[in-house]
């Protein structure tokens, strides 16, 4: 019986990168597309016969199964559901006509997805694109990453990951925005999101040579310290403090700023609340011997505070008074 194999392939990967029996069949049968791609090309090289259609594709891929008994058809970057759809139910009705067959030329690779978001991210900055995007800058962005952080912590606080998928998402445009937008940049501060992801890899491995360089893995807190004498040398900082993110909320940046003197065996007073001369730097002091008390006990005094302040925001909640228009439909029902 003719046979139609529907060849789907991933547009994310070089062309030409099929599978043996990608390249079997279309070294021995006609190939039938709808569109000229790199693919097509690369076919066309290797001795393929490639023709792209103008007209409706299901007619042609039977009469083209029945003269060589087997046909492909080189389908798009989408897939090509439609037409699979369109031909499937046809040889139902008519199951002498041709056999279908469903093969993948290629698949996409792990993290094929970000691919296309740089290239959509691009297309919006590019001219012609979105013009709120192209006018914006690092600093007019700033909030809005670490408003979309605070959103997939949130999300992470109520057990929601589907929420958490879709706020970390919004995060990944800060970072893909962010990288294109510095692709504008005079060119000797000019850097693309490669950039970003490859210092993040050589990161990754300088820093984990328990599992990229063969060193012993040992204890988890032996891998904490060897991660930190590490970026140590990296950074080759002057100051125990340097490299804390100065803008984050200040109870935890009090905690951290304890966290890290601690961790290099620093001992300096606290300021005394009643030495201090004004009312302002008196509360700071108490508030900064508080959150003392609790790295001492193990605890996160930012963490303490916003599950306290939200139980406490539910009270509140609890003791309002209807809005007018729920008052209004309770009058109503009442009469």
């Amino acid at each position: 019986m003719p046979r139609i194999v529907l060849l789907v392939t991933s547009p994310r990967l070089p062309a030409g990168l099929l599978t043996a029996a990608a390249w079997d069949v279309v070294r021995a049968a006609p190939v039938l597309t709808a569109a000229e791609s790199e693919l097509t090309t690369a076919l066309r090289v290797a001795g393929a016969e490639v023709r792209v259609l103008d007209g409706p594709a299901v007619p042609a891929l039977l009469d083209a199964a029945a003269a060589h008994d087997t046909v492909v058809w080189l389908a798009g970057p989408a897939g090509d559901e439609s037409l699979a759809r369109e031909l499937g139910l046809r040889l139902a009705r008519e199951p002498g006509l041709a056999e279908l067959e469903l093969m993948y030329g290629s698949w996409d690779p792990p993290g094929a997805r970000l691919l296309d978001a740089v290239a959509v991210l691009d297309r919006l900055l590019s001219p012609g694109g979105d013009p709120w995007k192209r006018a914006q800058t690092h600093q007019s962005l700033a909030g809005f990453l670490l408003e979309e952080c605070y959103e997939a912590y949130d999300a992470i606080s109520a057990g929601d990951t589907d929420a958490l998928r879709e706020e970390l998402g919004d995060v990944l445009l800060q970072v893909v925005l962010h990288a294109r937008l510095a692709e504008e940049l005079p060119e000797d501060q000019r850097w693309t999101v490669d950039d970003v992801a490859g210092g993040l890899v050589d990161k990754m491995i300088r820093r984990n040579p328990h599992v990229f360089a063969g060193a012993q893995a040992g204890t988890l807190d032996e891998i904490t310290a060897n991660w930190e004498r590490i970026k140590q040398a990296e950074k080759s900082r002057a100051s125990v403090l340097d490299g804390i993110a100065l803008s984050q909320p200040a109870l935890a940046l009090a905690a951290k700023i304890l966290e890290r003197a601690a961790r290099a065996g620093l001992a300096v007073p606290l300021p005394s609340p009643q030495a201090q001369a004004d009312p302002e730097a008196a509360l700071g002091a108490t508030l900064l011997s508080i959150v003392a008390q609790a790295h001492a006990a193990n605890l996160d005094p930012e963490a303490a505070l916003r599950h306290t302040t939200l139980r406490h925001a539910q009270s509140l909640r609890a003791t309002e008074p209807p809005p007018p228009a729920a008052r209004q439909a309770g009058a109503d029902g009442g009469g």
